[in-house]
């Protein structure tokens, strides 16, 4: 229960249960936000559910069957690959519903070997893919019939991300924290400070525009997330920034702990990943606070937003695209950028809300206990 999509969808999912009068147990490894779980409601039992150990996995697979047993659990879902080699063989010894969601473009290692570990979530009675992309990827690379799949994206928590409720005072408070200049467009990118991320190529992006003349004299750029431990990552990104002279132009920002009020304080929203993305909450988010979004044309990114409409497309890894793109983006008319915010909330409330993604995760569950209340399965 660190920090990433999986955990958060997992609070996420065990809330709505609690609140539908469900009982949630999650079982983990542990971690930081393991007392979010506590605070909606949820119980939480730590196991060493994340090694990769055959022993270990075995004896997990002995602790969570007495669990299900004891605890009269009714259906188990899991949603990453070494708990659920685990949770796949209690809950078939338990003779009890099992269900996976299904992440991300796992790895399939060197001739394919990692396929046959990926495979288990696959092993769901329903697969939950988190968008189109997923879904044709597990058709594709697993062989998954399009029956047995459920194609719920991830949803965005729109009581939290609501222009609405960012008060003036949030934003000065950040802006003096950061020392942004009152002129001059500001672009951000949220995400941790890893490669695929894209942190380098927004700078090569940007040097394309600098070198062109096209760069606004004003310009900050915003690179907000955590790094990792014992990571050079952000040493040569500097390195890169202070080679490129735009060190004046991009701070990298490390700890935010008012990440909507930055939302809002952004002219530009990016995602620049190289890796193609199962989802991108990124890209939801920003539009969620009404902010056009520039984004790579792979993964899920087309699906989410709307392009030319509430966004910019830019061709994956292609610096001079996304140069493009963010032009497009910085150029857009005021008269024309509140059109832009409330088309883009309000195509984020219609597909990508929170609670309907909870909801329709719930109505899996339902279906899949009716049938075997009916023996059909």
């Amino acid at each position: 229960m660190g920090t990433g999509g999986v955990e958060r969808g997992t609070i996420e999912v065990a809330e709505a249960l609690v609140a539908a009068g469900w009982r949630a147990l999650v079982a983990s490894q542990g971690g930081a936000h393991v007392r979010e779980l506590h605070r909606v409601g949820a119980e939480h039992i730590e196991m060493p559910l994340a090694s990769k150990s055959p022993v270990i996995i075995r004896r997990n697979i002995k602790g969570l069957a007495d669990l299900i047993t004891h605890r009269s659990v009714s259906l188990v879902h899991a949603r990453s690959r070494a708990p659920a080699w685990s949770a796949y063989w209690a809950a078939k010894q338990a003779g009890t519903p099992f269900v996976t969601t299904f992440h991300g473009v796992y790895g399939l290692g060197p001739a394919g070997v990692k396929k046959i570990y990926n495979r288990v979530m696959t092993h769901g009675e329903v697969v939950i893919a988190i968008s189109n992309f997923i879904a044709n990827h597990l058709m594709t690379e697993y062989g998954v019939a399009e029956d047995r799949m459920r194609i719920i994206p991830r949803g965005v928590d729109l009581t939290t991300f609501d222009p609405e409720t960012v008060s003036s005072a949030r934003m000065v408070k950040l802006a003096t924290e950061w020392r942004l200049p009152d002129d001059g467009p500001v672009i951000m990118l949220p995400g941790r400070l890893t490669s695929w991320k894209g942190q380098d190529l927004l700078i090569d992006a940007l040097s394309v525009l600098a070198r062109s003349g096209r760069l606004h004299d004003g310009l900050r750029c915003l690179m907000v997330g955590p790094g990792s431990a014992g990571s050079s990552y952000r040493d040569r990104l500097e390195a890169k920034l202070s080679a490129t002279g735009l060190d004046g132009h991009v701070q990298i920002i490390e700890d935010c702990r008012d990440i909507v009020a930055a939302y809002m304080m952004t002219d530009v929203v990016v995602s620049a990943s190289t890796r193609p993305e199962a989802f991108g909450r990124v890209v939801a988010e920003g539009q969620a606070m009404g902010r056009p979004v520039v984004a790579p044309s792979h993964g899920a990114a087309p699906e989410i937003l709307l392009p030319g409409v509430t966004g910019w497309l830019f061709t994956p890894g292609d610096a001079p695209s996304l140069a493009g793109a963010l032009e497009q983006a910085m150029n857009v008319p005021v008269e024309r950028r509140e059109d832009l915010a409330g088309q883009a909330r309000s195509h984020v409330i219609e597909n990508f809300d929170r609670d309907m993604m909870t909801a329709s995760t719930i109505d899996v569950y339902e279906d899949v206990l009716a049938k075997h209340a009916a023996g059909s399965v």
